[in-house]
């Protein structure tokens, strides 16, 4: 079924369920950063900057953060694998948090320990691994604390094996990414894994229809894909998906509750062209995944999910004087939805779900950004599967939700002349959610009489990399 969840869109936070800190989980933090020091080339984050010697402007458009440069998506393709530093320290700890304020008090607090408004938070704090493991194996590697959850578990993987080689004379890269999360391995900031605004508070109301590919099956699987990147111009990726088994999610921090229940694999794919010149870049692509869940596993019904994306991004950059990064997408998810049908959860076995997204976000001298983005939920109505409660639910039965965010930001520390380069990064800023539609209407939209705009929301947040 499609995914409910409260983050804003575009969260890069993901949802941890609660749960015991396993003493697996436990053994398996203290040994595996242990391990992989031990390779005489690990080193690390913030960024990565430490093992290529650069600063982190270099692959981020904004000093440090997830939005990548040209360099950096090459940094990333080729497995993590750039740079000559030796014995360097291969870990970092990140922590964001701020205040949420939402324009009307929720009917109940977002989370435990917190009020219905006005809230200060720490949301994540994350340690890291990252580096080149050897010569073509690299890893991007995170454990994350929920400042709500009171929860620690794994959270995005990616670890790369890649290298070049020619194809009837053409050079081409090629490689093999494993990860935890479709499209957190992607090059590009215009898919659901790395998308604008980059960070969110999950202190605040956030539309109840989401597509699979959105994070929907984010930290509970594992999956392999193939990639290659043909002349520089052509990338093409395929694999697939499995769910861990009950033990692992234990293993790893989370419970059996946190299961998305696949049934068999789920495969995933992208396609997108290229082109550069001078201080301009653009690409356009396609991505899709296809995934059958059974939400009762004594009930041999499944929903089956087929999403198909379209993105591109447009970048413009001057000397780090000046940088504009545009980045669209459009979602459609074919539903369909035998298993809620029979078991009473909806009122047609099918449905459907569209999310269009556009941001643009120009930097300043590394320091300051200011950025906008819009964005479009619809799908078909079902008052079964959408049905009213306060502030989740719909009164009309529709998932069509639309609005926009504004972002202002400043990195006082993160640069090349920065104090303490590259370990010490902080990033500040203040972020706006408006409302036009939620759930479905504008007012009165969840039968309980509260309109769209009372979900409109401030978050004025840090985020330190250190």
């Amino acid at each position: 079924m499609t995914r409910l969840r409260l983050p804003t869109p575009g969260s890069t936070i993901q949802p941890v369920q609660p749960a015991c800190f396993s003493a697996a989980w436990t053994l398996a933090l203290l040994l595996v950063p242990l391990a992989l020091a031990s390779f005489k080339d690990a080193t690390a984050i913030p960024s990565f900057a430490r093992q290529t010697g650069m600063p982190c402007s270099q692959c981020h458009t904004l000093s440090f953060g997830p939005a990548l440069t040209a360099y950096g998506r090459q940094f990333k393709l080729n497995g993590y694998t750039y740079g000559d530093a030796d014995g360097q320290m291969p870990l970092a700890i990140m922590v964001q948090g701020g205040f949420s304020h939402v324009s009307e008090p929720l009917p109940e607090p977002a989370a435990r320990r917190f009020s219905t408004n006005d809230n200060v938070s720490v949301d994540q704090v994350s340690l890291f691994f990252g580096g080149r493991i050897s010569e073509h194996l690299g890893a991007f590697s995170q454990v994350t604390y929920s400042g709500e959850d009171r929860h620690t578990s794994w959270d995005n993987l990616d670890v790369r094996y890649a290298r070049a080689v020619k194809f009837a004379g053409t050079d081409a890269i090629v490689g093999i990414s494993i990860n935890n999360n479709p499209t957190v391995q992607d090059l590009w900031n215009s898919t659901p894994g790395w998308g604008f605004p980059y960070i969110s508070s999950p202190l605040v109301p956030g539309p109840a229809a989401a597509t699979l590919i959105e994070g929907g099956l984010a930290q509970t699987v594992l999956g392999a894909t193939a990639y290659t990147m043909i002349h520089e111009h052509l990338y093409l990726e395929a694999g697939f998906y499995r769910d861990l088994s009950d033990r692992w999610l234990r293993n790893v921090g989370l419970t059996a509750d946190a299961s998305s229940h696949v049934n068999g694999v789920a495969p995933y794919w992208r396609a997108a062209l290229q082109f550069g010149a001078n201080a301009q870049y653009f690409s356009a692509g396609v991505f899709g995944l296809q995934a059958k869940l059974q939400p009762d596993t004594t009930v041999p019904d499944t929903n089956r999910y087929t999403d198909l994306g379209f993105d591109a991004t447009y970048q413009y950059t001057d000397d780090g004087q000046h940088g504009l990064t545009v980045n669209a997408s459009y979602i459609h998810e074919n539903q369909s939805l035998g298993a809620t049908f029979n078991a009473g959860g909806a009122a047609a076995a099918s449905n459907h779900l569209n999310v269009l997204r556009l941001d643009a976000s120009f930097v300043y001298r590394q320091t300051w950004s200011a950025g906008a983005g819009v964005f479009d939920i619809s799908g078909g109505a079902d008052q079964t599967f959408y049905a009213s409660a306060p502030l989740s639910g719909s009164n009309n039965g529709s998932p069509d939700t639309r609005g926009y965010q504004l972002q202002l930001e400043c990195v006082p520390f993160g640069k090349l002349t920065s104090f303490g380069r590259p370990w010490v990064n902080i990033r500040l800023g203040v972020q706006y959610t408006g409302y036009l539609r939620f759930n479905g209407g504008s007012s009165n939209y969840d039968g309980s009489g509260r309109s769209a705009s009372q979900n409109n929301s401030v978050f004025l947040f840090y985020w330190m990399a250190l």
